[in-house]
């Protein structure tokens, strides 16, 4: 079980402090300097090589979590605050999917083709679906440090 709990933990904490670092601070730094060219390639390559992590982390929450639930008796065995973790979870995980298979393919393509004014906007549409699932993500870390208490 620890192994489970610490690759878990490793997941999200990769997960969301991706999400923060790109949101919080590399996006107003890379608009600061860069022109709209060169802040969007960087990027679609940035996003190229952390979604490829997203989807092994992605794996490895599913089957550590759920592992662990299995461990702890099943669904029924555990609080509210794991039940929680789960559709705030599932939720990330979809609008990640969302995010990788149609705004990011977008930016891909809009970037080789040098169409700056869509890949501006599918990049912006990035930027939301981002900001919500930093939020959600935030909001699970915090039920899974505190949900045990507050649900108790």
């Amino acid at each position: 079980m620890p192994y489970a709990i610490t690759l878990h933990l490793l997941a999200a904490v990769i997960w969301v402090g991706g999400m923060f670092l790109a949101y919080v601070c590399l996006r107003p730094a890379a608009a600061a300097v860069l022109e709209p060219p060169q802040r969007l390639t960087l990027w679609a390559e940035l996003f190229r090589r952390f979604f490829s992590w997203v989807w092994a982390l992605v794996a490895i929450l599913i089957l550590s979590g759920h592992w662990m639930i299995l461990q702890f008796g099943g669904f029924a065995a555990v609080g509210l605050h794991v039940h929680l973790m789960l559709v705030t979870g599932y939720m990330m995980m979809a609008l990640f999917g969302h995010l990788y298979f149609a705004p990011f393919r977008g930016l891909r393509r809009a970037v080789a083709s040098a169409d700056w004014a869509a890949a501006g906007a599918q990049l912006n549409r990035i930027r939301r679906i981002v900001g919500i699932n930093l939020v959600l993500g935030l909001v699970t870390i915090a039920n899974a440090v505190g949900g045990r208490l507050l649900y108790a």
